[in-house]
């Protein structure tokens, strides 16, 4: 069902979805392997789609862990919210930082990105990047994935420490960034 739901949605828009599949699990699992689970306090995800990360963050939080989900898509954030009541659910990724404020989160410890930025106009990976970069905490880590290594560059301007893996178990096969915020 996710599958059927996730190719109409890029048919419909692929420009936003960015791929004709939602991620597998071994691209979840590398994505989750950075989070500290006995520390985090504060997470979000941007471009949660049908929730494969989204799975992941609720069944290994913590008791008194916030997670914010940001998906643009009603219809997916819907359903999100169906499957996990207990996390938050906003829709526009590039209001993090005044999203983080309404729930009165002082800094994220992790944030992980779904979103298909190689799809995005310059100024929008610009204010999303920028608000991931004012709401992380000293120290704190960025996750995202793509397709390509085209965001390699700006995501090495912005943290002090950007490493990657490549997950060929996916459609397509992907790249993890870990990007740490300097202290």
């Amino acid at each position: 069902m996710d599958k059927l739901l996730f190719l109409y949605k890029f048919l419909r828009s692929p420009k936003s979805v960015g791929s004709v599949t939602p991620s597998s699990r071994f691209l979840a699992r590398a994505m989750i392997k950075p989070i500290d689970w006995t520390a985090a306090k504060n997470i979000a995800e941007l471009g949660a789609g049908t929730g494969i990360f989204t799975r992941y963050l609720h069944q290994m939080k913590r008791h008194g862990c916030n997670v914010i989900v940001f998906e643009r898509d009603d219809k997916m954030r819907e359903r999100l919210k169906s499957l996990y009541p207990d996390l938050s659910y906003h829709d526009n990724a590039a209001e993090i930082h005044s999203v983080m404020k309404q729930h009165h989160i002082e800094k994220f410890d992790y944030i992980l990105s779904g979103l298909p930025f190689t799809n995005f106009p310059q100024d929008l990976r610009d204010r999303i990047m920028e608000g991931v970069e004012e709401s992380l905490k000293p120290g704190g880590m960025f996750i995202a994935f793509q397709y390509s290594l085209q965001m390699q560059k700006q995501l090495a301007e912005r943290f002090e420490q950007v490493d990657f893996d490549f997950v060929p178990l996916n459609i397509p096969p992907a790249f993890v960034y870990r990007c740490r915020k300097g202290e």
